[in-house]
């Protein structure tokens, strides 16, 4: 067991958001959290699965919906409606354990990403129990199903759904992971674009097949690295890549954005204009919420399930989708995915073929 220090936990936290390929959420509403529970003497105790107990109970805290900026057409939609006090998120753990009967050990996050993993995180410490130091994703995935959860086949049921309205839904059964995915999204629309949902509600036995161990601890690693780099003036993106096995793939200038919130999702293209040792290159990102495939001068470069990140060369900061203007100077950082996403059932579920692109996966460090 672990106690983590602010330090710790905001190291985490931008780690969290350099692996969510620029995805998993808002940094500064993962901090606010953090901040909150702090301030309400809160501890975040971070332990290792095999420290846990095997019939201990842990459930997974998330949040659900588009990435995109909420318009004021939006806003006046929902202005009539009642607010909760209590995170969505945290009021969907707490129905979960309602209905389960018995008091849940831990909680363990989705995804990493700078806001989702916080939620985990908060829960947690709210809760007074343990953050499981693993993850079913090891960076941030825009659709339920892209999980170590459902590739392992630990049911997503029961689940619950809350939104910042006080809407709250119990899913008892459901087909499969895809139709959870479609009964979610479909309350996030319904929603702002917004739900808290806790599910894979399992054991601690249960959870040691089905996950990425050490995942928090990981995203730590990354944190901490650029949190050094920038203290000491390196090369954020040289360092990142350093620590992650992973490569800087490219450089340069953002000349254009384009994205539209389409059924629950943020999706669109980055397009950047090559400098320094990429000049006269192009480069284009298609995210899906997070950075899903990657074209360098029109061919085909990096690929889910490897990750794709970015990190502002001018403020220092990971960037997220679609949180940047063109003009943003940049750096791309390529990293190797977990092993567990290069399985023939992970690359099923998680690789280019799933996302529309007729095209094999390649690992990252084949081709650098």
């Amino acid at each position: 067991m672990q106690k983590l220090t602010r330090q710790d936990l905001y190291d985490i936290l931008y780690g969290c958001t350099i692996l969510g390929t620029g995805g998993g959420g808002k940094l500064e509403k993962g901090i606010s959290l953090i901040d909150r529970a702090l301030e309400a003497g809160k501890e975040f105790v971070l332990a290792d699965l095999n420290e846990v107990p095997d019939d201990a109970l842990i459930a997974c805290p998330y949040y659900c919906g588009s990435i995109s900026p909420i318009t004021p057409d939006q806003e006046a939609k929902y202005a009539a409606l009642p607010r909760i006090d209590e995170e969505p998120a945290l009021r969907a753990f707490r129905i979960l354990e309602e209905y389960r009967g018995e008091k849940f050990y831990g909680a363990i996050s989705t995804e990493l990403g700078g806001s989702n993993t916080a939620v985990a995180f908060y829960v947690a410490a709210m809760m007074g129990i343990y953050i499981i130091d693993a993850d079913p994703a090891g960076r941030s995935v825009p659709e339920l199903q892209h999980s170590t959860f459902f590739i392992n086949k630990l049911p997503i049921t029961p689940m619950a759904v809350a939104n910042e309205f006080g809407d709250t839904v119990i899913v008892k059964d459901v087909v499969d992971d895809f139709r959870a995915e479609a009964l979610v999204r479909a309350m996030a629309v319904a929603s702002k674009n917004h739900v808290g949902v806790a599910d894979h509600l399992a054991t601690a036995k249960e959870l040691r097949n089905a996950v990425i161990p050490g995942a928090i601890t990981y995203a730590l690693k990354i944190g901490r690295a650029y949190r050094e780099a920038k203290e000491k003036n390196l090369d954020l993106a040289k360092e990142i890549a350093k620590v992650g096995n992973g490569y800087v793939i490219f450089r340069g200038i953002i000349k254009d954005l384009k994205w539209e919130d389409k059924d629950g999702f943020t999706i669109g293209d980055t397009y950047i204009k090559g400098d320094r040792e990429f000049y006269g290159s192009d480069y284009r990102i298609w995210f899906k919420n997070e950075n899903i495939i990657s074209w360098r001068d029109g061919k085909i470069d990096v690929t889910v399930p490897d990750l794709i990140c970015m990190i502002a060369d001018d403020t220092k900061q990971p960037v997220t989708n679609p949180n940047f203007e063109p003009g943003l100077r940049v750096s791309v950082i390529g990293l190797p995915a977990p092993k567990e996403w290069r399985t023939e059932e992970g690359l099923k579920v998680f690789g280019p073929k799933y996302f529309g692109f007729d095209i094999e996966y390649r690992p990252i460090e084949t081709m650098f």
